[in-house]
């Protein structure tokens, strides 16, 4: 039996139709701004192996928030990884491109020099630092721009706007790759299965992201085509869509460790926008 934490997440949601047997701790059952409490939910189900698929996401709320995203998103995962360092069995912590810069204009590998540049990136780099501290067998798996049929994602932001107007302003100077929510819980799921396989040869840090790397508004162009909308996409710079926290304006991610180390390939983004698009069809 597995254990996750997070329930009605992107990736949760569909790690759990992946799996639905594992054992998914919500808000209601598992308090991440009380990390030892996490520890103890670990202790009590003793699951084979653990994945943390829950995080305070919320980027510019972070930024006057800074110690409860601190505690959920950095303490809570170390008491987590500790808990599993105990009992022997696997960790999968999920991370981000906001641990980096967004400097320059090549793909970041996982050894690459952190340095992020709001609350959220800090406190999810803190995060993947205690994780690592833990021990035992551990990842931690970065990635970037997730999208599903689930939840408030940019997909849904697009498909809403674009029935409403037609033309849309959309920021074209951040670079990253668009990634589904179901190729990452399919790729979490793999890294658990080949860890607890061989513990001793895998695990650290993997970087994990759809292809090709666009901007947002290549993004938002495939959306409106896959979904017949006629809306127009124009470029403007990140300065001109100011928010509190800012954006790294590279997120582009070497993925070719996690190929490497368990045969996980980038998947092709636009046929998971197919998916998600059809997934949204049967839903309405």
């Amino acid at each position: 039996m597995m254990l996750v934490f997070g329930h009605t997440g992107q990736v949760a949601r569909e790690l759990a139709a992946l799996d639905p047997k594992a054992i998914f701790l919500g808000r209601d059952r598992a308090d991440l701004t009380d990390p030892e409490a996490c520890a103890a939910a670990i202790r009590a189900a003793r699951p084979r192996a653990v994945i943390n698929a829950a995080a305070y996401t919320a980027v510019d709320r972070a930024e006057t928030d800074p110690d409860t995203a601190h505690l959920v998103n950095a303490e809570a995962p170390a008491a987590m990884a500790r808990a599993c360092a105990d009992l022997g069995i696997p960790f999968l912590q999920i991370s981000t491109d906001y641990v980096f810069d967004g400097a320059g204009d090549q793909p970041r590998s996982e050894d690459a020099p952190t340095g992020p540049l709001g609350v959220y990136g800090a406190t999810k780099l803190a995060g993947e630092q205690g994780v690592a501290a833990a021990g035992g067998t551990w990842a931690i798996l970065r990635t970037s721009w997730v999208f599903s049929a689930h939840g408030a994602n940019f997909v849904k932001t697009m498909l809403r706007l674009g029935a409403e107007r037609d033309r849309l302003t959309v920021v074209a100077d951040q670079i990253g790759g668009p990634t589904p929510a179901a190729d990452i819980a399919a790729a979490c799921l793999r890294m658990i299965s080949v860890m607890r396989d061989r513990p001793d040869t895998t695990g650290g840090i993997y970087h994990f992201a759809g292809a090709p790397d666009t901007s947002w508004a290549g993004f938002a162009r495939e959306i409106m085509a896959q979904a017949g909308l006629g809306a127009d996409i124009a470029e403007i710079p990140t300065a001109d869509y100011p928010t509190p926290a800012t954006r790294p304006l590279n997120s582009r991610l070497d993925c070719s460790r996690i190929a490497r180390d368990f045969g996980i390939k980038r998947p092709d983004w636009r046929i998971g926008l197919a998916k998600v698009l059809e997934q949204l069809k049967d839903k309405a």
